[in-house]
């Protein structure tokens, strides 16, 4: 194979590929053995003519597009490892040269990962952010402990309070006309969780039992109904059954029944280090992300836009796997908030174009500092995932092949080259 470059536009190149005409003879063979079942020609079984015969049946070409599919994806493959051209794109290709028995030439333009720019990241002072655990962290957390255990008991001889849980039916009215979705029969709705439009719940308060009560509220001007949007409403509410929460006290037998702990100091204490470590980590995240917010500052790359659509793909591709974990999905969301996915991607263009810029900026630093994954780095992750997972560490290798493998590097280098640059940002001078 022979393989030339030509620089396009910024960031464009136009590889021109020769592939010998043995290797696209193997490639029109292969093509043929693919299609040769599906053809029937007169004197001939079904998937039993001859390719010579078929040629001149159908013409010398008939299997090219076949072996072409076959042989470029290898070819191209191949050129890019030569040149060294890092795509950032699916190639363009287009057949120069095809005929039976000679070299098959084609070209393939592709768009490449743009130079990047990098300031004097190291001249970058950063101030760390940081965490105190406080007391009111811990009581907090005791509390929410305490709600997911509390007892629920039914209540019928008093009107609704705030924290009650209630069950009711509901219909909604705009200009004195039931709207679409605003109709609700035995909805449960905890008073003061901010489930329902502002003001509803508030106004349930004193509502009793079997008595219907009318609720009045104005939607929010952001709500995600076009048709509700700043409008005003009035339900009509009826109770239909109270209960309130019965918190247990918080002592040394709550905290036997809620923990591994026999007393509350220890179940405090513990409480106080899990936080700790959790402030910690949160305080950590925030310094890297205003660290590399610092270094982008200072970055240029130009962007080319199909690395953002690529992104923008990625996004949306998350964000349905994070939906199906809800029983919903993607197209369903759009549809539900009267959305499309060109204005789903449109709302997430910047951020796309933050990550794509970050992990271009990112790149250049480990290439400018060297920074490499060691097999001792290497094998530190897989311990971790084995320990995670309680897997043996030679069945976790086992599971890294290849591509698995050079991920796990690249994610080894992107954390390294973070680290290296807060440590430098955050300098005690």
């Amino acid at each position: 194979m022979k393989v030339t470059k030509e620089q396009q536009e910024k960031n464009s190149v136009k590889l021109t590929i020769t592939v010998d005409a043995e290797t696209f003879e193997k490639g029109v063979q292969k093509a043929y053995l693919k299609n040769v079942k599906k053809i029937a020609l007169p004197g001939f079984r079904k998937g039993k003519a001859p390719r010579k015969i078929i040629e001149q049946y159908y013409g010398a070409g008939v299997f090219f597009e076949d072996a072409i599919n076959f042989v470029c994806p290898e070819a191209y493959e191949e050129a890019l490892k030569e040149t060294g051209v890092e795509a950032v794109s699916r190639p363009e290709i287009d057949v120069v040269e095809i005929e039976s028995g000679k070299d098959f030439v084609f070209t393939a333009t592709v768009t490449t990962k743009p130079e990047v720019e990098l300031g004097d990241y190291n001249a970058i002072s950063v101030k760390k952010v940081t965490y105190r655990t406080t007391q009111k962290e811990i009581e907090a957390e005791i509390k929410k402990v305490q709600e997911q255990n509390a007892r629920i008991i039914p209540v019928e001889d008093r009107a609704v309070k705030e924290g009650d849980l209630t069950v009711i039916d509901f219909e909604g009215f705009t200009d004195g006309v039931a709207f679409d979705g605003g109709k609700g029969t035995d909805y449960s709705l905890e008073i003061g969780s901010g489930a329902f439009i502002p003001g509803f719940e508030d106004q349930l308060v004193g509502a009793e039992i079997g008595k219907e009560v009318k609720v009045n509220v104005t939607f929010p001007k952001d709500y995600h109904s076009e048709d509700l949007k700043g409008k005003k409403a009035m339900f009509k509410v009826t109770v239909k059954e109270i209960k309130e929460k019965q918190l247990p006290e918080i002592n040394d037998d709550f905290v036997k029944d809620v923990s591994e702990f026999d007393t509350l100091d220890d179940y405090k204490k513990d409480i106080k280090e899990k936080i700790a470590k959790s402030n910690e980590q949160r305080g950590r995240q925030e310094t890297e992300n205003n660290v590399i917010d610092e270094v982008l500052k200072i970055a240029t790359v130009e962007i080319p836009g199909c690395m953002i659509d690529t992104q923008l793909e990625n996004i949306a591709r998350d964000f349905d796997y994070r939906l199906s974990m809800q029983g919903l999905n993607l197209a369903k969301y759009l549809e539900m908030t009267g959305s499309n996915i060109d204005a789903f991607k449109e709302q997430f263009k910047e951020q796309a174009e933050k990550q794509v810029k970050t992990s271009l900026v990112l790149e250049a630093v480990a290439k400018a500092e060297k920074v490499k994954a060691t097999e001792k780095d290497v094998e530190a992750e897989m311990k971790k995932v084995a320990e995670s997972y309680n897997m043996e560490l030679d069945k976790v290798k086992d599971l890294f092949k290849d591509e698995e493998r050079k991920s796990l590097e690249n994610e080894i280098i992107t954390q390294k080259t973070v680290d290296l640059l807060v440590k430098n940002a955050t300098k005690t001078k």
